[in-house]
C-alpha cells in the first residue's frame, strides 16, 4: 500500500513544482531560450533587416568577421577593459569595504556616498564625466594642472581614452562591490580574529589567513560578475567615444554588434559577433568556476 502511494505523491509534487515554476519557465524561454535559437539562426544568414527573406549562407558571416579588424580590435580591447578592470576593482571595492567595517566617522554617510554612483543613471553619470574630461573645461586637468601636469585629452587621445573609460566604469560601479564586500565582512565571525590575535597574530597576518580565505565565495562572485559586466559594457562607450573612440581604442564588441546590426544594418554579421560573444563569456566563466571550485569555494 505504502508502495502504491509515493509514486502518486512524488507525480503530485511534481505537478506541483511544474505549476508554480511555469511562470519562470515561461519567461526564460521568451526572453532566454527562443532569442538565444534566434541569434543562433541568424548567424547563419544575410539578413539585412529590411527584408523579410533570410538566406542561408553556412558560416560566410563568422569568415567575414574574423577577417574584420575591427571586430579583432574590439575583442582585444573588450579583453583589455575586463583584465585591467576586474583586478582594480576587486583590489579598491575590498580596501574600502574593509575601511567602512570599521568604526569610523561619519560611517554611513561614507556607506551612502560610495554607493550613489550605482543609482545614477548610466546615460547622466557618462555626460557629467564628459564634462570631467573636457580637456580645455573639465575639473580633472585644472586640477592636474596645479601640480605642473600638461593637459591630458582624455577621451580624444587613442592611448587615454580606454583608460579614462576604465576610470568611469570603476568609479560606476565600485559602490556594488563595496556593499557585497562589506556584508561577506560582516558575516565573518569576530571571534576567529579574536583568537588569532591572542595567539599573537598581526592584523596583515589576519587578514591573509583568516579573512581572506572566508571572503573566497564573495571575491568569486564579484569575479563572475565583473566578467560578466565587462564583457557587456556599452553605454559609457557609445556617449563618452561616439563611433569607438579616437582609431577605434574604444570600440568593444557589444558595440561592433550594435554597429553591424543598426548602422550596417548586417544582422547576420551582429549576429555572429553575438555568438562569439557568448561563447567568450561562457567559456571565462566555466574557467572561473572551475578554479574557484578547486580552491575550495563552493565547498
Amino acid at each position: 500500500m505504502v508502495k502504491r502511494i509515493r509514486p502518486r505523491y512524488k507525480a503530485k509534487e511534481v505537478a506541483v513544482a511544474f505549476v508554480c515554476l511555469s511562470p519562470a519557465l515561461f519567461l526564460a524561454t521568451v526572453f532566454v531560450v527562443i532569442p538565444l535559437v534566434s541569434v543562433i539562426y541568424l548567424s547563419f544568414t544575410n539578413w539585412d533587416l529590411l527584408r523579410e527573406t533570410k538566406r542561408f549562407i553556412g558560416f560566410s558571416n563568422y569568415q567575414y568577421i574574423f577577417r574584420d579588424e575591427k571586430f579583432l580590435k574590439s575583442m582585444l580591447n573588450t579583453l583589455y577593459f575586463a583584465a585591467v578592470k576586474i583586478p582594480l576593482d576587486l583590489v579598491v571595492s575590498l580596501f574600502i569595504a574593509r575601511l567602512l567595517d570599521r568604526k569610523i566617522f561619519a560611517r554611513r554617510f561614507l556607506r551612502a556616498s560610495y554607493f550613489a554612483p550605482v543609482v545614477l543613471p548610466m546615460v547622466a553619470a557618462s555626460l557629467i564625466w564628459i564634462w570631467i574630461y573636457d580637456p580645455s573645461l573639465g575639473p580633472l586637468n585644472q586640477i592636474l594642472s596645479l601640480f605642473g601636469v600638461k593637459p591630458i585629452r582624455w577621451l580624444y587621445d587613442p592611448e587615454w581614452a580606454m583608460p579614462s573609460v576604465i576610470f568611469f566604469a570603476l568609479w560606476k560601479g565600485l559602490g556594488y562591490d563595496i556593499v557585497i564586500f562589506l556584508a561577506g565582512l560582516q558575516a565573518i565571525p569576530e571571534t576567529y580574529a579574536e583568537a588569532a590575535k591572542i595567539d599573537g597574530a598581526s592584523e596583515r597576518r589576519i587578514f591573509f589567513k583568516i579573512t581572506l580565505p572566508l571572503l573566497s565565495p564573495v571575491i568569486s562572485f564579484v569575479i563572475l560578475m565583473g566578467i560578466i559586466n565587462s564583457f557587456k559594457i556599452f553605454t559609457p562607450i557609445s556617449v563618452m567615444t561616439p563611433n569607438g573612440g579616437p582609431l577605434y581604442s574604444t570600440g568593444v564588441m557589444v558595440f561592433y554588434i550594435y554597429q553591424q546590426a543598426f548602422q550596417s544594418f548586417k544582422i547576420g554579421r551582429a549576429s555572429a559577433a553575438a555568438v562569439v560573444l557568448f561563447l567568450m563569456i561562457l567559456s571565462l566563466t566555466w574557467v572561473q568556476r572551475k578554479a574557484g571550485s578547486k580552491r575550495g569555494i563552493y565547498e
